[in-house]
């Protein structure tokens, strides 16, 4: 660990100028450049509020901070997931010519998607005081499922990253098991109308927005979504680190 620890404290510069990069990149050739990460999550909640809004049970003022809640989480997880599992491919020609710990290209993937998810913050906080969900002293437990949420990206990239290099088809499987993330998530209906709620124990992300949503609407974690997320988080960054560093030395054969 002493060993991980020095080799992360010397590439800690390229880790910083490969988020950045990766930052600048996403918002290149776009006109609106980083504002469209506050107007694509407030032009998806009008939409999906049209649409949804008579899932809910009885009417809810505050239904488009309900959908915020769930969808920003949910977008995060599935952006960074996404660049995370190209990442090492995508870096072939650094890989090939330089040695650079190659965990920093997943990880700089997630964290460059983070910076921009806490960004998109900004449009939950506005949409608070507009539909006025007053925060609490709950609002601070927030900070859990955004860090847990954090951990299990890192954990989930790591393996993705290292499946994708050797089954190039992964990429097309992660889209359709982010769909059936996506709608077993709860972020656009009540989870009380689903008979089937055994479904939401495979869920890792439902965990997570359950006690976001608990946080921001001003009440206190639950300790079951909150036990369940811990596991999952920490099991799949502790799966992470080991499939990476076993099959990292081979990578160089594949990409």
């Amino acid at each position: 660990m002493e060993r991980v620890f020095k080799n992360f404290k010397k590439y800690k510069y390229l880790l910083f100028e490969l988020t950045k990069k990766n930052i600048k990149l996403k918002y290149r050739r776009s006109y609106l450049g980083i504002l469209w990460t506050l107007l694509e999550p407030i032009l998806t909640t009008i939409v999906l509020t049209l649409v949804f809004t008579n899932l809910r049970k009885k009417a809810d003022a505050t239904f488009p901070v309900y959908i915020l809640t769930g969808r920003l989480l949910y977008s995060y997880f599935a952006q960074s997931t996404r660049q995370a599992m190209k990442s090492i491919r995508s870096n072939s020609g650094m890989i090939k010519k330089v040695y650079v710990p190659k965990y920093i290209y997943p990880l700089s993937d997630i964290l460059s998607n983070y910076i921009i998810f806490l960004i998109s913050m900004i449009v939950l906080l506005g949409s608070m005081l507009v539909f006025k969900v007053q925060p609490t002293k709950y609002i601070f437990n927030a900070v859990i499922p955004l860090v847990l949420l954090l951990i299990l990206c890192l954990g989930m990239g790591l393996i993705l990253a290292t499946l994708a290099v050797f089954f190039r088809d992964m990429e097309y499987l992660w889209g359709v098991i982010l769909m059936m993330i996506m709608y077993t998530s709860a972020i656009f209906y009540d989870a009380s109308i689903v008979p089937a709620k055994w479904i939401f124990y495979f869920n890792p992300i439902y965990h997570l927005i359950v006690n976001f949503r608990n946080s921001v609407y001003g009440t206190p974690l639950d300790g079951n979504s909150l036990m369940v997320s811990l596991g999952y988080s920490f099991a799949s960054l502790i799966i992470g680190i080991i499939l990476f560093y076993k099959k990292q030395d081979k990578f160089i054969l594949n990409i």
